[in-house]
């Protein structure tokens, strides 16, 4: 079986950083002998945070030599599961969850922002590259609907208002508070900090 076929322009080469190189020998380390494929996903992860949130080929390669493993079996594993990017993104990874309960409280008002404001849609990136959205399932969060994950975080309780705030944010270089929208503590009811207050 060949290379996973990409349209993205793929490196020819990767190297980990030194530092990462050790962080991957230490990962390789807690597993044992003979079980070193174990640490297949968080090398993918490394490897994906080193290269711009993005997985090329040459890396997965990489990941596959170090383990010792058929480069066909890390592909399988980096196809499998969608928190590894395949093909590049923008620096902000807007993960739009539109499953029943997000949809039910507004994110169809979410994606309205991103094509408004930022000009994407589901699986588009913004033309200074900043910004890419997907559309996704479930992300876990539903008593906070709407949300999005940004690249590691969750922001919750979102509005078209303050999901535009967010983007403005990040797109001036800035860190917007990440959780809730509302100043609600974990997932309880909306009200309970107004009466705990």
């Amino acid at each position: 079986m060949s290379a996973p076929a990409l349209t993205a322009k793929q490196p020819k080469t990767f190297a980990f950083t030194a530092d990462n190189l050790e962080t991957a020998k230490k990962v390789i380390a807690k597993y044992p002998q003979h079980r070193e494929a174990s640490a297949v996903i968080p090398l993918l992860q490394l490897a994906q945070a080193q290269h711009d949130n993005w997985l090329p080929v040459a890396a997965m390669d990489v990941v596959a030599e170090m383990l010792e493993m058929p480069r066909v079996r890390v592909y399988e594993v980096a196809s499998f599961y969608t928190m590894f990017n395949r093909a590049p993104v923008g620096k902000y990874l807007l993960q739009v969850c539109t499953t029943t309960p997000c949809w039910l409280r507004g994110s169809d008002d979410i994606k309205h922002v991103c094509k408004s404001k930022l000009g994407i849609t589901d699986g588009e990136t913004s033309s200074d590259g900043l910004f890419t959205m997907m559309e996704v399932e479930c992300l876990g969060a539903c008593v906070n609907a709407p949300m999005v994950q940004i690249n590691d975080d969750y922001y919750e309780d979102l509005t078209a208002a303050n999901f535009t705030t967010i983007c403005d944010e990040l797109a001036a270089g800035k860190t917007p508070s990440i959780g809730s929208q509302t100043g609600r503590q974990g997932s309880y009811p909306l009200n309970a900090a107004k009466k705990a207050g």
